[in-house]
């Protein structure tokens, strides 16, 4: 194949020796579009093996790409556990985080939905959890928040964070079941019905307004290191991202050459904070940021937990119950869950945009039932684990395969065995601890950005011309940041006599995303409207029946190791909501196999003669 380049962040001469070209979905009907079908193309599809040196550099792409993601919610999370002045246990977090997320991506993409998608910590869990971090019982002591009065290896300030933490784990594991639940007994296309945009572009956006104040604390410490910080990241991500950065690399055919790669649209997060950090590094040793705790900029140093990375070890297995046995109170099991349904619904989408891309047939209702019911089992894991938070499916590890063109699910596997290595290794961890304050805040200001703005999107299927959509949208997103800001402000408001029920509305009235999402789901199921107009006509046009009986199907949805033809020869298999119901067996397949099968592309293309002649003695099937 010709090394020519294309717009997908590599050459093709990259791929030349080992690539196996296929297309990607196309609208378009008949129509003779050679350079679209160009960029159409894949270097691999999701049931190809790359090379393993290929598997190994873009697995650590996709790991770099859920990078910021991953290491943000421990460091939100440190500020409701009590952890600011504990760089130790902040990086084991990190490393724990990873761990877990490692192994529920491998999970994933062998059991669950089977596609190249990456699991990671989710922002949905994290307004819930301050919620319930900030009720009067979980309020961090005030000696927490002085470094000189913390002792980290004091039983006190351990049961202090750990306390918290096993609250955390708890409502998590328990919340997760009804993840488990939705999803392997089929009941997420139920919900689907009632659930559109206009309730899920409040409850997404919610997540990130709803941290403005942990990303504005975190920035200004010094607000002039958290700007140079977002200014880089927009930089990257924005105004150099089609601007290729030439790059050594050898293959057989050209030996050592350069390859230019589009570096600042791959990793612009990464960047901006590296080089940020470097910028403090600098500003430290020189003394230009201030030596004194209590002056300006103080924060900005990098040397505050130096000894955190001599003190972490080199190897550290996260267990189970690390820290603990979990605790749990209906509470926080309540806000969990409206996390966990915000958490289904994306993924749902997330689904449908990973199999476009990775050239997969849309996944059939199985897939999806199997891959919920595995993000569950996931959540069940991170919280036994006590990461403090679940797992989903990265949105923006999906966007990466339309930028390199591979959408092998090996390159997946692989990113998910380099996380449990990065988890088990504990110095990795305690490096990113030293990041300093304001360069963290200054990667808030645009991820919580991008999040409310990725909520908003969704309005794009309702028809926002419509008055009664304009009036749900606009209520549900002013009432779920008015009221539980009132909450907060007044928190002795809520006194029922019940010490219960009033833990249980503290939690739910301080939940933004809750309260808008209760207000979009309820206005817009009892509002007259019709499905165009609220967006459901759009919002479900993806198809969702059952494609299971192609060939093509199986080889990407059925269940790995033979599973599926064995359990194929019982008949109970199709009232199972997660297995595929017509797993072809070894008996269906034989009569099939001396036929060859010639598509619309064949017939466009003109190869029918070349098919036969390749295939000369076959049937033909059209």
């Amino acid at each position: 194949m010709s090394p020519e380049k294309e717009s997908n962040g590599l050459e093709n001469d990259t791929f030349a020796i080992h690539g196996h070209f296929c297309e990607l979905e196309n609208d378009g009907e008949g129509s003779d579009l050679s350079e679209e079908d160009d960029k159409n193309k894949l270097a691999y599809c999701v049931t190809d093996v790359p090379a393993w040196y290929l598997c190994i550099i873009l697995g650590i792409q996709h790991l770099l790409t859920a990078f910021g993601g991953i290491i943000a919610i421990p460091l939100i999370l440190s500020q409701g556990l009590c952890l600011q002045h504990d760089g130790l246990t902040q990086g084991h977090l990190i490393s724990t985080i990873f761990f877990v997320s490692g192994v529920c991506t491998l999970l994933q993409v062998t059991f669950g939905i089977r596609l190249p998608i990456v699991q990671g910590g989710t922002f949905a869990f994290l307004a819930p959890s301050m919620a319930m971090l900030s009720m009067p019982e979980w309020t961090c002591p005030a000696w927490t928040q002085n470094a000189s009065l913390v002792n980290t290896t004091s039983p006190e300030y351990i049961d202090v964070w750990q306390s918290r933490m096993r609250e955390l784990q708890g409502s998590i594991m328990v919340g997760s079941l009804f993840q488990v639940l939705v999803g392997f007994s089929g009941l997420i296309g139920f919900f689907m019905r009632f659930i559109g945009p206009l309730t899920i572009a409040p409850t997404i956006s919610l997540i990130g307004l709803s941290l403005y104040d942990s990303a504005g604390m975190s920035a200004g410490n010094h607000w002039g290191i958290s700007t140079m910080t977002t200014a880089l990241i927009i930089l990257f991500s924005q105004y150099l991202r089609h601007i290729p950065v030439p790059f050594p690399t050898y293959n057989k055919t050209k030996k050592l050459h350069t390859s230019r790669i589009y570096i600042f649209q791959l990793l612009p997060v990464l960047l901006g904070i590296t080089l940020s950090w470097l910028i403090c590094y600098i500003f430290t040793i020189s003394n230009v940021l201030p030596s004194d705790p209590e002056k300006y900029g103080y924060l900005a140093r990098t040397d505050l937990k130096g000894d955190v990375i001599s003190q972490a070890p080199w190897f550290r297995f996260p267990y189970p119950g690390q820290w603990g046995l979990p605790t749990v109170s209906l509470a926080g099991l309540i806000g969990i869950l409206a996390g966990v349904l915000s958490s289904m619904i994306e993924s749902v989408g997330d689904y449908h945009a990973c199999a476009r891309l990775s050239g997969a047939p849309p996944p059939p209702k199985h897939a999806i039932n199997r891959g919920i019911g595995i993000e569950g089992i996931g959540c069940l894991l991170a919280g036994a684990w006590g990461t403090g938070n679940g797992t989903t499916s990265y949105s923006e590890n999906v966007g990466a395969l339309g930028i390199t063109k591979v959408g092998s699910r090996m390159v997946i596997v692989a990113g998910g065995v380099l996380m449990i290595i990065m988890g088990l290794f504990c110095k990795i961890g305690a490096i990113f601890t030293t990041i300093p304050t304001p360069v963290i805040g200054g990667m808030f200001l645009v991820m919580f950005g991008v999040i409310s703005a990725a909520g908003v999107s969704n309005l794009q299927y309702a028809d926002m011309n419509s008055s009664r959509n304009v009036f749900i949208f606009g209520f549900s997103m002013f009432s779920g940041l008015v009221i539980p800001n009132w909450i907060f402000k007044n928190p002795d408001a809520i006194a029922t006599g019940v010490v219960e029920l009033d833990q249980l509305l503290q939690v739910l009235l301080t939940t933004s995303m809750f309260i808008g999402g209760f207000f979009g789901f309820f206005l817009d199921n009892t509002i007259p409207g019709t499905l165009r107009e609220r967006g459901i006509m759009d919002w479900n046009k993806i198809p969702l029946d059952d494609s299971s009986n192609t060939l093509e199907s199986s080889e990407v949805y059925n269940l790995p190791f033979g599973i599926s033809s064995y359990l194929s020869s019982f008949s109970w298999v199709r009232y199972v909501p997660f297995l595929p119901p017509n797993a072809p067996s070894s008996q269906d397949e034989e009569p099939y196999n001396n036929w060859t099968k010639i598509t619309f592309k064949d017939f466009k293309n003109n190869n029918i003669c070349k098919v036969l002649n390749t295939n000369k003695n076959l049937k033909t099937a059209i």
